[in-house]
């Protein structure tokens, strides 16, 4: 008996002793489910990407309110989207009309195309001049040319140039052609003949582009 008293008072310490600690220890805390984790990480991404876009999704702040983009976009399509569309178009058209052919235009051709309407304007105008003239970029400017010069080659591939008529240009212009020397000269003649036939011949040329293409349009 004496054995089981003991016993039952050692018990009963050990679990005094267990009941003063448990205050003591911390209390266990919850593991927020793995997915919710994953939820949350995502969503910080998120917020990171567009704030680090935002450009892409508002195009202004006024007064605090944002402009969005896809207001502006649906408004310049209203305004400017089927003459944008139709440029578009064509170019393609004149694109595909050039593979066909086998016609490129060279970066060299553009660059020379470029330095001839430079020369054509006077030393004392720069590309930097005739850019902000224009209005526009010098990419835009250089794409510009390579569509002209395409034209022309295709246009202008059949085209016979008599001297006859190089020599009736350049005394009925040699105020305007910039060139000095007699070879230059009548090359320079030469080129605004080219341009004015291929002028000539592109509007119906066109014309026949687009109606034999397959052309849908969702705007």
């Amino acid at each position: 008996m004496p054995k089981k008293k003991t016993a039952l008072t050692s018990l009963k310490a050990q679990k005094k002793q267990i009941e003063d600690l448990v205050p003591m220890m911390p209390p266990e805390k919850k593991k927020m489910p793995t997915k919710w984790v994953w939820v949350v990480v995502i969503a910080l991404g998120l917020i990171g990407v567009a704030w680090m876009n935002k450009g892409m999704v508002v195009a202004a702040v006024v007064n605090g309110k944002p402009v969005f983009r896809w207001d502006l976009n649906r408004v310049m399509t209203a305004r400017y989207g089927e003459q944008t569309l139709e440029g578009m178009i064509s170019e393609q058209l004149i694109a595909d009309a050039a593979k066909s052919s086998g016609v490129v235009v060279s970066k060299e051709d553009v660059d020379t195309k470029v330095a001839d309407v430079l020369k054509s304007l006077g030393s004392n105008v720069s590309l930097d001049d005739l850019l902000k003239y224009q209005g526009m970029t010098k990419s835009d400017f250089e794409n510009q040319i390579r569509l002209q010069l395409t034209v022309e080659k295709v246009l202008g591939r059949d085209l016979e140039i008599a001297d006859a008529d190089v020599d009736a240009f350049i005394a009925a212009n040699r105020a305007t052609l910039v060139s000095t020397d007699a070879a230059a000269l009548r090359q320079e003649a030469k080129n605004a003949i080219t341009s004015q036939k291929v002028s000539e011949k592109l509007q119906p040329w066109f014309m026949e582009l687009k109606d034999k293409a397959k052309i849908t349009k969702f705007l």
